[in-house]
């Protein structure tokens, strides 16, 4: 299996959603933020969305020339349209937007509409954190967790991040979906015709299932069970009540032929000095921090993707030969290197 540097895969990638349409800045920022998550070993958001990102490309579900606009902005707050092309783009004018006006206004909240898959939420607020605010990160997407008592996916993993700044060592991140298992994984179990462990997911029909087929049909389980699907809706609510994006069930599945996802995204912004201050927040997060460590195996959430990211950056990523030769053929080198 061959091991690349971090720019050698970025530039592989780029290439690859450029030949399907992608603008360069679209295909730049897409390939950046993919390589990212494989270097923080979240291979699901990572090169293997690669391929699934050149055919939404080539079929028309994502615009590769849309340029993200702000529609409309009041004060702290703004609305960007990703014009039906790849997240990324757009994800990034809205950190620019609340940073920006976090800055003047102590808070900031910029949603985003008409928008594709967000990938690995914590990645979006990394520049937040650069900036000395504390950042928050929400999506929806296609239907995946029942609404509690119903039986049909309605809400999606609906992921939650946060990032939260401190003085001399990297930031705390907080980044997960609100389903007890990836639906990826589900669907690698379905295909190798592996059941999967009860309390996962439920069949068409709202019965627990152990069946990873019938819970491709069926819905996954939010985590904590009433309390996730709760979260879900919350997430829901602030993504498209808020920007007018689509429902999560009227985003057919990614996976799956469909229709043009109109997803949205909420990002928020928060300066530390126009609450109790910089000095008083960096001393309490530190106090908080080395609490938590004092209890012998306490890990800090985003550690163990710091640890990865720092050894991808020495070592580069291994990548498997089937996923080199796809993004090879994607980016039209065919040849092996």
């Amino acid at each position: 299996m061959p091991t690349l540097n971090i720019a050698e895969l970025s530039e592989l990638a780029a290439r690859a959603l450029k030949r399907a349409g992608a603008s360069k800045t679209m295909a730049q920022s897409t390939a950046d933020a993919l390589v990212a998550a494989e270097a923080e070993g979240l291979s699901g958001h990572g090169l293997s969305r690669v391929a699934l990102y050149a055919q939404h490309l080539r079929e028309g579900r994502a615009d590769g020339k849309a340029k993200p606009k702000v529609l409309r902005k009041q004060g702290a707050t703004c609305l960007i349209d990703a014009g039906g092309g790849l997240a990324f783009p757009a994800a990034a004018l809205a950190v620019g937007e609340v940073i920006k006006r976090a800055k003047r206004y102590g808070i900031a909240f910029a949603g985003v509409t008409n928008s594709h898959h967000f990938g690995a939420a914590a990645y979006h607020l990394a520049p937040i954190a650069e900036a000395g605010m504390a950042g928050i990160a929400l999506t929806n997407s296609p239907a995946a967790i029942n609404a509690w008592g119903g039986r049909r996916a309605y809400f999606g993993t609906n992921p939650i991040a946060a990032i939260f700044p401190r003085k001399d060592a990297a930031p705390i991140v907080v980044d997960l979906s609100l389903t007890e298992v990836t639906r990826g994984k589900i669907m690698l179990m379905a295909k190798e015709n592996k059941p999967i462990p009860l309390g996962w997911a439920v069949d068409r029909d709202g019965n627990p299932t152990t069946s990873a087929q019938e819970a491709l049909t069926g819905s996954l389980t939010a985590i904590g069970g009433v309390k996730g699907a709760a979260l879900a809706l919350m997430v829901e609510a602030l993504c498209v009540a808020l920007t007018g994006a689509a429902l999560s069930h009227e985003n057919d599945s990614y996976f799956e032929p469909g229709n043009k996802p109109r997803i949205g995204h909420a990002l928020i912004a928060i300066d530390p000095q126009a609450v109790a201050g910089a000095q008083t927040y960096y001393a309490r997060i530190e106090d908080l921090v080395s609490g938590m460590l004092a209890d012998e195996g306490v890990r800090l959430p985003g550690a163990r993707r710091q640890a990865a990211v720092a050894k991808a950056q020495a070592e580069g990523i291994t990548v498997s030969d089937a996923l080199h030769l796809e993004l090879r053929k994607l980016a039209g080198r065919s040849r092996a290197a």
